[in-house]
């Protein structure tokens, strides 16, 4: 699959740039921007209809009428390769993330340069420099980002376990070893069986992708996929802490502290264990402490407080918080020049995605209409009771709609007012921890930089990592193999990857 898509995307860059070279030509005055079309990936089963209230509200907004080609979220890298290969390309696209597709096709000159032009427009000039800097292709801005919270690392453990066994909530690497030995030998759930563990890990090999590995490695000061050593950027699998980090979760899997079937555990089922009483901690991203309370409370409402605890990320053996962020954005909304043709025309454009940026446009996509599906209740969205069919509808359209949200300058748009009064509490405890832990935040001093070789060559070089890593901690080779593993991904590739990325870093400076 990936060999398919990048020599589909090698193969788009021909296509584009004959395309640029049909519509280059004066930069006449554009006519006024009546409608707009967009590309974008939908959520739920169905994407939303033409005809939909939040598609009507919308439009009102704007005062523009708004072509949104919906298309699955699953397939939508293809779908956006595919489109990018034709002769009808919408004035905005979603672009999910700096694909190789993607990359090379901004650097053929696909999608407009908007560094120099998005402080131009109010609601576009971003308060996070760092998070646009990281959204660039070495330095170039080529879509407006999706802004979204870069502190969610957690850890979530049985809350009713841990006062059980007397216990306090882990602060150290250290401490959640302790936790979850106690949580496999010493019968949390009282039912005097050995049948509990401490960590669910799913399978997950890939690098760099806010898994449990990841961020176990980075608590052990390993970096944030590339770390600064000695004046250069090199992985985070190069470092010492980063098998220090994996010697400590292999210790956790000898000792049976870790579900046996990790290496093929399926994600879907993740909060299963944890529910059902049989592994008692995950490590994940804080959403997800929503999502076990509510499990619980589905069972049981009345009885649902306290069974389910959490704190954000953990000190290191080095008795500091390396704190693990994502780079901050979900994709952008880029334009390309193959329908938006002239500066003109772009600047209309830009003015319209500067009035999607407004509050009452985030306000509509990610809450809804007011009176409808939500009223605002001290500063909060409360959900209207009891749902109408026409609520219902504008809450289930809004998770795709939300993929048009950008929030460059923070969230415009209400928090949601939680069920009870207990879900408040845990909604305000998450907003508080994860914006202490930002404090304390390690970002990839890699993120702006896109590598040539890597573009072409990264998927297959770090599956030689990902996969060794997965093996070694499963029992299948030795540290050594491990070793092995990394120094075959820098004579692969890896090395040349390396020599690029060090020199964008340095000319960046």
């Amino acid at each position: 699959m990936i060999r398919r898509k990048l020599s589909l995307a090698a193969a788009l860059v021909t296509a584009t740039a004959l395309t640029l070279t049909a519509c280059s030509g004066g930069d006449a005055p554009a006519a006024d921007l009546t409608s707009v079309s967009i590309m974008a990936p939908f959520l739920e089963a169905q994407p939303p209809g033409a005809d939909g209230a939040v598609q009507k509200k919308l439009e009102e907004l704007t005062g523009k009428q708004v072509k949104i080609n919906w298309a699955p979220n699953a397939s939508y890298e293809d779908k956006t390769n595919i489109t990018l290969a034709g002769s009808d390309l919408p004035q905005v696209m979603v672009i999910q993330s700096k694909s190789p597709g993607f990359v090379k096709n901004a650097q053929a000159g696909a999608f407009w340069d908007l560094t120099d032009k998005l402080d131009k427009y109010p609601n576009l000039k971003t308060t996070f420099p760092d998070i646009q800097k990281n959204a660039s292709v070495n330095g170039k801005v080529y879509g407006v980002f999706r802004g979204r919270s870069p502190m969610r690392s957690a850890v979530m453990f049985r809350q009713d376990w841990l006062d059980k066994l007397g216990l306090q909530p882990p602060k150290t690497v250290e401490d959640l070893y302790k936790v979850a030995k106690a949580f496999t030998e010493q019968d949390p759930d009282g039912n005097g069986q050995n049948d509990t563990y401490g960590i669910t890990i799913p399978k997950w090999g890939a690098l760099g992708t806010n898994s449990p590995y990841d961020l176990i490695e980075e608590w052990y000061g390993a970096g944030n996929r590339w770390t600064e050593r000695d004046g250069k950027l090199v992985p985070s699998f190069e470092t010492d802490e980063f098998l220090e980090a994996d010697r400590f979760i292999k210790k956790m899997v000898d000792e049976k502290l870790i579900n046996p079937d990790f290496a093929t555990f399926d994600s879907t089922k993740w909060n299963e264990p944890f529910f059902n009483g049989k592994g008692g901690i995950i490590v994940d991203v804080d959403s997800r402490v929503s999502v076990l309370v509510n499990l619980f409370k589905q069972a049981d409402p009345n009885n649902f407080q306290n069974k389910v605890g959490f704190v954000g990320n953990l000190e290191g053996p080095d008795g500091k918080l390396h704190a693990h962020p994502t780079d901050g954005y979900s994709g952008f909304l880029a334009v390309p020049k193959a329908s938006v043709r002239t500066e003109a025309e772009l600047d209309k454009v830009l003015d319209f995605l500067n009035t999607m940026n407004s509050k009452d446009v985030a306000i509509l996509l990610n809450n809804g209409i007011e009176g409808v599906n939500f009223k605002a209740e001290d500063g909060k969205a409360a959900t209207i009771k009891p749902e109408t069919p026409e609520g219902k509808a504008v809450t289930t359209d809004i998770k795709s709609y939300a993929q048009l949200g950008m929030n460059v300058a923070g969230n415009e748009f209400y928090p949601v007012k939680q069920p009870s009064d207990y879900e408040q509490q845990v909604f305000d405890k998450r907003t508080e921890v994860m914006a202490e832990d930002l404090k304390s935040a390690v970002y990839n001093p890699a993120a702006p930089f896109v590598s040539e070789t890597y573009v072409a060559k990264g998927a297959q070089l770090d599956n030689i990592v990902a996969d060794a890593r997965i093996r070694y901690l499963a029992g299948q080779i030795d540290e050594q193999g491990l070793k092995d593993a990394i120094k075959l991904w820098d004579t692969s590739g890896g090395n040349k990857v390396k020599e690029e990325i060090n020199k964008l870093w340095q000319d960046s400076k």
